[in-house]
């Protein structure tokens, strides 16, 4: 297997020589490239080196660094490799080119990013809404979106839940068990 990452690293980096490695004992072999990049690695990586199935589009907030990151998981099937596609993007401006056209099932993936965390992709053919209906607060999987303080505004207060119950008190009543300290700010 070693033998078969050595081969893919040498041949990526006499592309991209920008690009940033990382290997991983098995199967796995991670790269970093800039944002610009990732649709020509990506199309290099399915045309000329086998990766022929896109996994999935990971993501993550890191609010610290003012940064998001996407991780495009592909699979070899002839090599039997994961190859895991890093970039990030600045948090302000969240925008990235569109892929759907080297994968069709990135569409959904990048419906579901743009909705969740609010990163536009360019070119991105597709109707606003996806999940969530009618919103209009900030996206719900930033980490600075407030999901507490959005419940309580928006879910207890509405006509008809007057005699909502809190789960956890009714099934702490029915089964005599206390509720564990952290929880105990979420209930009632």
């Amino acid at each position: 297997m070693k033998e078969i990452k050595d081969k893919m690293i040498a041949q990526i980096k006499a592309v991209f020589p920008e690009a940033v490695n990382k290997d991983y004992d098995g199967n796995r072999l991670d790269l970093t490239v800039n944002k610009e990049a990732v649709p020509s690695v990506l199309l290099y990586l399915k045309d000329s080196m086998g990766f022929r199935h896109l996994s999935h589009i990971a993501y993550v907030d890191w609010i610290e660094q003012g940064e998001f990151e996407l991780v495009y998981i592909l699979w070899s099937p002839l090599d039997k490799v994961k190859l895991y596609v890093h970039t990030r993007i600045n948090r302000e401006n969240p925008v990235i080119e569109n892929i759907d056209m080297i994968w069709r099932q990135a569409n959904t993936y990048e419906r579901e990013i743009r909705e969740m965390l609010g990163i536009e992709f360019t070119g991105l053919v597709a109707p606003d809404e996806f999940i969530l209906e009618d919103w209009d607060d900030i996206p719900p999987f930033r980490k600075d979106f407030d999901t507490l303080e959005y419940v309580n505004r928006t879910f207890w207060h509405r006509p008809g839940r007057e005699d909502a119950q809190d789960v956890r008190s009714t099934i702490s009543e029915r089964s005599g068990e206390e509720i564990p300290d952290f929880a105990k700010k979420y209930s009632r």
